[in-house]
């Protein structure tokens, strides 16, 4: 069992140009969007969250529920759904803004235990960010990493939602001796400072850096490095890309028994070479679709 913990909210996305295009709602969130591309990709996963039972909580639940993601961690609440609002750059980039006050994921509380099986939690974006839920969040990531579970932590860096940059900076720095893999891209490398290495001396047996078109690159803590370039693809949006790459590592990882401190490193070049390209090749075909609508298993190479 993999399990994603983190929010689930409604992405609304523009339809077309202009400031006033009509908007259309779209599942989404990090951690939404990487449990329902885990189980497209045939991984047994569930979703640790808190979402509203208003319509918006109902399509969430409902979606994760086709995608075979089981919701048995997902706590309900009357408070409003999420919303977060894209707009769409010329090269397919999005950027957000967010409505989040009284909403129904921030009231999020660690359960007492994971599902039976947990090999590995999945934590990241808005859910770290927005209390009372980021301390809950950041209690299971610390229990778990203690119990020996494997942890990834993608921070998906939302700057408009961070009112002290700082603060967020040393806080991600303490999530570190908890982290199993470190998946970010490298503009939120940039904005969070510090290198792999510098991440990986703190805990981490892995690091990976996405870099958009030019692919990924993954830092192992026995110095290995490894790259694969980008996979070619007309972009629509680039919305749920990096969630992709997310369950697609973690998919991938499962598949070689690699779920472990010692995991990441065993796999040497030529598995993390496998890894990478299978994750850029996930991302693009989810780069090829408006919104978040991550590959299932027979769209891909075989793992």
């Amino acid at each position: 069992m993999i399990v994603v913990a983190g929010e689930a909210l409604i992405d609304l996305v523009p339809s077309e140009s202009g400031a006033l295009a009509p908007l259309a709602p779209r599942r989404g969130g990090g951690p939404y969007n990487t449990a329902v591309a885990l189980g497209r990709l045939g991984s047994r996963t569930a979703f640790c969250s808190r979402i509203s039972t208003d319509a918006f909580g109902e399509a969430l639940v409902g979606g994760l529920r086709e995608a075979g993601v089981d919701v048995s961690s997902v706590q309900r609440g009357a408070e409003p759904t999420t919303l977060a609002v894209a707009s769409i750059a010329a090269d397919g980039s999005a950027g957000y803004s967010f409505y989040v006050e009284g909403t129904a994921d921030r009231l999020f509380s660690a359960p007492d235990r994971l599902p039976d099986g947990t090999r590995a939690v999945s934590f990241g974006t808005c859910s770290l960010v927005l209390e009372p839920g980021a301390s809950a969040y950041e209690e299971l990531m610390r229990s778990a990493s203690a119990q020996g579970v494997f942890t990834t932590l993608d921070p998906n860096i939302r700057a408009g939602l961070i009112p002290d940059p700082d603060a967020y900076r040393a806080r991600f720095k303490s999530w570190l001796p908890s982290v199993s893999l470190l998946k970010l891209s490298e503009e939120d490398a940039g904005w969070l400072g510090g290198t792999p290495r510098e991440w990986l001396a703190s805990g981490p047996s892995a690091v990976v850096i996405t870099r958009g078109g030019d692919g990924l690159t993954a830092f192992t803590r026995d110095g290995g490095e490894y790259s694969v370039p980008g996979e070619p693809v007309d972009v629509v949006d680039t919305i749920g890309a990096g969630d992709t790459v997310n369950a697609a590592l973690l998919h991938g990882l499962a598949a070689r028994d690699a779920l472990s401190d010692a995991g990441p490193a065993g796999l040497g070049a030529d598995g993390w070479g496998e890894l990478l390209r299978f994750a850029a090749q996930a991302a693009a075909i989810t780069c090829s679709r408006a919104g978040a609508e991550p590959p299932y298993a027979h769209e891909l190479n075989t793992f």
